[in-house]
């Protein structure tokens, strides 16, 4: 059963995002309107070293007042390859430069409200390079095992569904 959309509007915009209202048939023909937000690709990245711990992030967001563990992860710029972007938010974020990236997987985290695309990347090879410049970004940045994972996301220590998707694939790619 498919929904057609029949038109779309702008409702507001700005760098970051537009929220738009669209006109979506049913497929017993009936009509809703539907609100949708547009986003611009999100570019993610972490490092598991040899050691098989995860680089992550322990920040605060305040739209859900809540703590957790991230990875690194940012918009990419118009123009920008997403492996680029990645490589640049973890170094931006993290104060480690990546070895060569590896994609890992691709998400919708919540396609019936927008069409946000998660682009998430690892590596095994990375150089420290200083504190990072992004600092205000994450409360500190952490060398998790990663076989700690499953009971980290059993507890809701990683409460984003993308993050938590991305680490037990790399839980499972590095220890099962």
């Amino acid at each position: 059963m498919q929904w057609t959309k029949q038109n779309e509007q702008t409702v507001y915009e700005n760098r970051w995002f537009s929220v738009n209202l669209a006109d979506v048939e049913l497929p017993n023909g009936a009509h809703l309107d539907h609100f949708l937000i547009r986003l611009r690709p999100v570019a993610v990245a972490t490092v598991v070293n040899d050691a098989d711990e995860v680089l992550l992030l322990w920040r605060h967001r305040f739209i859900t007042d809540s703590w957790g563990w991230e990875l690194a992860a940012g918009v990419v710029e118009d123009g920008e390859d997403i492996a680029y972007a990645a490589a640049r938010e973890l170094e931006e974020e993290t104060g480690w430069r990546p070895g060569p990236l590896r994609h890992l997987m691709s998400v919708e985290p919540c396609n019936g409200l927008t069409d946000a695309r998660h682009h998430i990347y690892w590596t095994d090879e990375a150089t420290y390079i200083g504190h990072p410049q992004d600092d205000f970004e994450s409360d500190r940045r952490e060398w998790v095992p990663l076989k700690l994972v499953p009971d980290m996301l059993a507890r809701g220590e990683v409460p984003a569904a993308n993050m938590a998707a991305a680490l037990l694939l790399l839980h499972q790619l590095r220890l099962g």
